[in-house]
């Protein structure tokens, strides 16, 4: 009984908070992830209460289950975004915008943490340097999905916003494998140049391999339902069996094994099933319509998940804020360059950097894996990577609805147009 006490009041909070925060304008989705915050083991959890709120960071980790498959929801709705007929138009710019503006946010990161090591010494190791470099690599594309469909984003912007977003995924796999393998050898002084360079390859592969194994089947077994629920139903089975199959790993010896990317998978079946079914796009809207509830449960949770404790550490404050400058710098000059390069619009070129900063899943998910590996510096990492989520998170879901106004991706509602011109007056 509590946890389903915990679960509805969880949903409350969220939904009651984004009456609160209406007046200002904010997108749901950052109303969601304070909702969480004050509900956490921070502040109202500190009491205790059975059912209300989370009394402990292990009690949110319970519902690591509901967080899996919502992100796999979120993964299967960006797959739509690539369908053959859009990505003919879009499918270049995206692919060059995606890896440059990853790589020109490591290279950044790497060079302002690496001079800041020449002022901390050892309080800042080159290896920890380096391994911040490679996470600044991730986006969320949870956020960024979110305020995309609440407020009906369309235009050139969001066109190649998603795709980019998506691709972050793969390029952030391999970036953070490779330096995360010299950190390891810095450390260790062993170097697996083999497992270095297949582990993400192989990740990447076989994650895009089950996806689509899973999409076509997909579209051939929809074949046999003519109704619409029906349709829903096998869509919410193939969406969790995806989730579930891409926690398996295969050990192949030699440091080497097959794991799967749940954000690839979901990815690819989406992709896959928009393009070869001629009704997906019913499905897909009617998908998001049922996972709705879960993205606030989803939301929530990743706020409850946010340490406020890290903001006592001083160290972590100040590598934490140069990591998040030094990213956000190069997520906005790298997206500006490359969309400039490929003759993107010029309200492309301007914010497409500013939607990109959102950061959360993939990021904590690469940090928990150093905390594992790389002892007390695999700590510090992990503290920094919460401290700068926490910022991003609440604040980034804000920059990306600010950005796509301005893009005009996002229209104002009649209200809001008549407001602006009382004001203009």
């Amino acid at each position: 009984m509590e946890t389903l006490l915990t679960v509805a009041f969880a949903l409350f909070a969220g939904l009651i908070l984004t009456r609160a925060v209406k007046r200002w304008r904010l997108p749901a989705v950052t109303a969601y992830l304070i909702a969480g915050v004050l509900i956490g083991p921070n502040i109202l959890g500190r009491l205790d209460i059975p059912g209300i709120g989370f009394p402990s960071f292990s009690a949110v980790g319970q519902f690591s289950l509901i967080c899996d498959v919502a992100l796999g929801f979120i993964a299967f709705s960006i797959g739509n975004e690539f369908r053959l007929s859009e990505l003919k138009q879009t499918g270049k710019q995206a692919a060059v915008v995606g890896v440059f503006q990853a790589l020109t946010a490591t290279f950044l990161v790497d060079i302002v943490l690496v001079l800041l090591h020449q002022v901390l010494g050892d309080r800042l190791p080159v290896s920890t340097c380096i391994v911040l470099g490679a996470i600044a690599t991730a986006t969320a594309p949870a956020a960024t999905m979110m305020v995309v469909n609440q407020y009906k984003a369309k235009g050139p912007l969001t066109d190649l916003l998603l795709p980019v977003v998506a691709l972050d995924d793969a390029v952030g796999l391999v970036v953070f494998a490779i330096s995360f393998g010299v950190a390891k050898t810095m450390l260790s002084g062993s170097f697996n140049l083999l497992s270095v360079i297949l582990n993400p390859l192989l990740e990447i592969v076989c994650s895009l391999a089950l996806g689509a194994v899973l999409g076509g089947a997909f579209s051939l077994v929809e074949k046999m339902f003519h109704s619409n629920s029906k349709r829903l139903s096998l869509a919410v089975t193939f969406v969790i069996l995806a989730v579930a199959l891409s926690k398996v790993e295969i050990p192949l010896g030699g440091g080497v094994s097959v794991c799967f990317s749940s954000l690839l998978v979901c990815m690819m079946v989406g992709t896959v099933f928009c393009n070869v079914c001629d009704f997906s796009e019913e499905i897909m809207f009617k998908t998001e319509r049922w996972t709705a509830p879960l993205y606030v449960l989803f939301f929530v949770l990743s706020g409850a998940e946010l340490d406020l404790r890290v903001f006592s550490q001083l160290a972590v404050v100040g590598i934490g804020v140069a990591y998040i400058l030094s990213r956000s710098a190069g997520k906005i000059i790298g997206a500006s360059c490359s969309s400039r390069l490929m003759k993107c619009p010029p309200s492309t070129c301007k914010y497409l950097g500013i939607t990109l900063l959102p950061q959360a899943g993939v990021a904590l998910g690469m940090s928990v894996t150093v905390a594992a590996e790389m002892g007390a510096e695999g700590a510090i990492i992990r503290d920094i990577v919460l401290f700068s989520v926490l910022i991003y998170e609440l604040i980034g879901p804000v920059l990306t609805k600010i950005a796509l106004t301005k893009a005009g991706d996002i229209q104002p509602k009649p209200k809001e147009r008549d407001m602006a011109r009382v004001n203009a007056r």
